[in-house]
Formats: structure tokens, C-alpha cells, sequence
């Protein structure tokens, strides 16, 4: 059965040791309209320099891109099935190629890692248990597949079930202080997948907040993820879009 192959992102140690001893707040800044790539990456690079100096609080940046591809680390060249359809950025992020744009939130996740116990593994089992913290608000039940990064929903018909993906994780941590991070698909345009292999896995697909007949706008996508991040995280302050 797929279901028995989706784990809840809960099993494990605890994940107590991702929230600060001393309570400070993460900033949190949303950015409207489209936010070029370069000009993002540049801002979280100098963002997690001043982190780790000491220079500048925690933030959480939530924006949308213009339509590309990002290949991480470990992408292969073979799983650029389009080289031309859309511009293709090699980041220094974990992972393989994925694909942002436009009704997808991306958010960009610069915490301090010294605050926070100093475990990249239970980070990204925080940033698991975020994204299906938040799908929870809408009813969507979802969870991580072993040997598969990301968050995932099972999807059934009559005679048929499948696994599609709907969040993607991509992070770097440099001097215990993390950035790139998620990704969630509430209303993005499914075909523009279509010129990569997304995460080098071909049997499975992608999916979305509204294909899976959830009618979310960004902001109340906003507001789940809000929600969810407090409850791993913990409190969060408002503030102004870096770029």
C-alpha cells in the first residue's frame, strides 16, 4: 500500500532542540510581485553572512519567482529534459533540479543553526514537519517518503493510487547558519514541471494545493505556513522584503 510507505515527519527524536533558549523571534518578510533569482541568492547569501556574524536577526523570506529551473548540488545533466523553455540557475543548494514560478511559494529559510542545536538532519525533519504542518490547515494529509526528499500526497481513485509531490526542500548551511529552503505548489502552472525531472524522480508527479481541489490563495497559504512554523520553530516578528 502507498500509504504505508508515507512516514509523518513526527517520528524521530524530538525536535524540541529547533527552538531558540532565548525565545527570540525570526524575522518574517513577504515579497509582492516576482522576485529575480540572482538578486534573491545574493540577498540570502549576504543575509546568512551577517546572521552568522552576529550583524542581523534570523529571517524567513516568502516570495514568488518569474518561471525557472534551479539545479543543486547533485543535479544531473540528463534531467534537464528543456534547457531552453525557461532560464536555468546553478545554485550551491542541496538537491537536483526543480523548477519555481509563478502561483508557487518559495520560502527562503535563514536560521541560526548554533540556536537551534546544531543538527542539519533534525532541521530538515523541522522543515518537513512545517510544510505538513501547514497542509494540515487545509485538510490535506501528506508526509515524506524514505529515499525521496520533499512532502508528498497520496492521491487514489477508483482502481488506482499514486504518490505526487507537493513541497519541495533544497537548503545550504554554511557556519550553522541555513539558507535556500521550500518550496509549495498552491496554484503554479503543473506543466512547466514538464522540462525537468524534478528531484531525478520519474515514476512519481507533482501536484498542487488547487489540483488537488483546494481553492488556497497565497495568503491563506501565507497564513498555514505562518501557523505551522510557530508551532516547530517558534515566534516569528514581521518585516521588510530584503530585496
Amino acid at each position: 500500500m502507498l500509504s504505508q510507505s508515507l512516514n509523518s515527519a513526527d517520528s524521530g527524536p524530538p525536535l524540541s532542540k529547533l527552538l531558540r533558549e532565548d525565545g527570540a523571534a525570526a524575522e518574517w518578510a513577504v515579497s509582492s510581485g516576482l522576485v529575480d533569482y540572482p538578486s534573491a541568492v545574493a540577498a540570502m547569501e549576504a543575509r546568512a553572512a551577517a546572521i552568522a556574524a552576529g550583524e542581523a536577526p534570523e529571517l524567513v523570506w516568502l516570495l514568488e519567482h518569474p518561471p525557472l529551473y534551479t539545479a543543486g548540488v547533485s543535479s544531473k545533466d540528463a534531467d534537464l529534459l528543456d534547457a531552453g523553455r525557461f532560464p536555468v540557475h546553478r545554485t550551491g543548494r542541496g538537491g537536483q533540479f526543480t523548477y519555481h514560478g509563478p502561483g508557487q511559494r518559495v520560502a527562503y529559510v535563514m536560521l541560526d543553526l548554533n540556536r537551534r542545536g546544531r543538527d542539519v538532519r533534525a532541521f530538515v525533519r523541522g522543515l518537513e514537519q512545517w510544510i505538513i504542518g501547514a497542509l494540515g490547515e487545509f485538510g490535506v494529509p501528506a508526509g515524506v517518503r524514505e529515499g525521496r526528499v520533499g512532502v508528498w500526497v497520496e492521491r487514489k481513485g477508483a482502481g488506482w493510487s499514486r504518490e505526487d509531490k507537493i513541497a519541495a526542500i533544497g537548503v545550504k548551511v554554511r557556519k550553522w547558519v541555513s539558507f535556500h529552503g521550500v518550496s509549495l505548489n498552491v496554484e503554479p502552472d503543473l506543466g512547466h514541471f514538464a522540462g525537468i525531472v524534478p528531484c531525478g524522480i520519474q515514476e512519481h508527479g507533482v501536484t498542487s494545493l488547487v489540483d488537488l481541489g483546494v481553492p488556497a490563495t497565497m495568503d491563506e497559504a501565507d497564513e498555514a505556513l505562518r501557523t505551522s512554523f510557530r508551532r516547530v520553530f517558534g515566534p516569528i516578528a514581521g518585516a521588510a522584503p530584503p530585496v
